[in-house]
């Protein structure tokens, strides 16, 4: 999961490096938050994050990002569990805010889904019971609200199959769902330069993975 983290964060920084001489402040301030994430300037890039939440009160990006660093960087400090439990209380914080100003949107729930993740991948004899069925239901109304969605797709592959790795369950049926999320991917096209495109190097990953 460490990994995936990593992954993502590249990802998603890399979208965003072209500037235009036309940029807005909102463009601008984005940028400088995302390239705050790559530099691994956690805290920074969250705060920068919030402060432009609060500029653009009617967008869900900003909150959204702001989760998202906070829970990626969950899975590198699970030994420290105040820590860990503090700053995902702060990353639910901005995906409430991010979930006011887009309810039922599918990108918000893989990222609830990735928080409750990480709750059960630091402790699994104390969350798994109760986050596990969470993450399902997450995932399943993402699902339904946009099957086309390439990151619902992947993401619910990826936890079905830890699932069933940890209950000694056979994986593989998982592995053509990794081939759709691929698919899905290469035709994704995000609404703008800031709206979640991370997943595809993923998906390969995975793909490769499967073929071992």
């Amino acid at each position: 999961m460490y990994r995936l983290a990593l992954i993502i964060i590249m990802l998603v920084t890399s979208q965003v490096q072209a500037q235009t001489p036309t940029e807005s402040k909102y463009q601008t301030s984005m940028q400088k938050a995302m390239a705050l994430w790559q530099e691994n300037k956690t805290e920074d890039a969250v705060n920068l994050f919030e402060r432009i939440a609060s500029a653009e009160q009617d967008n869900w990006l900003p909150s959204y990002y702001a989760a998202q660093v906070l829970i990626l960087d969950g899975f590198t400090i699970m030994q420290d569990t105040k820590k860990l439990n503090a700053q995902l209380l702060r990353a639910q914080d901005f995906i409430n805010d991010a979930t006011t100003n887009s309810k039922n949107n599918p990108e918000i729930l893989v990222m609830q889904a990735i928080l409750y993740t990480v709750y059960v991948a630091s402790d699994g004899a104390k969350y798994g019971m109760t986050m596990a069925p969470k993450v399902e239901q997450f995932y399943m109304k993402a699902q339904k609200l946009d099957p086309a969605n390439p990151r619902v797709v992947l993401n619910k592959a990826e936890w079905n199959m830890g699932s069933a790795r940890y209950f000694g369950q056979d994986t593989k049926p998982f592995c053509k769902e990794f081939d759709k999320a691929l698919e899905l991917f290469v035709n994704f096209k995000p609404e703008s330069e800031f709206h979640p495109n991370w997943g595809k190097e993923r998906a390969e990953a995975m793909i490769q993975s499967c073929k071992k």
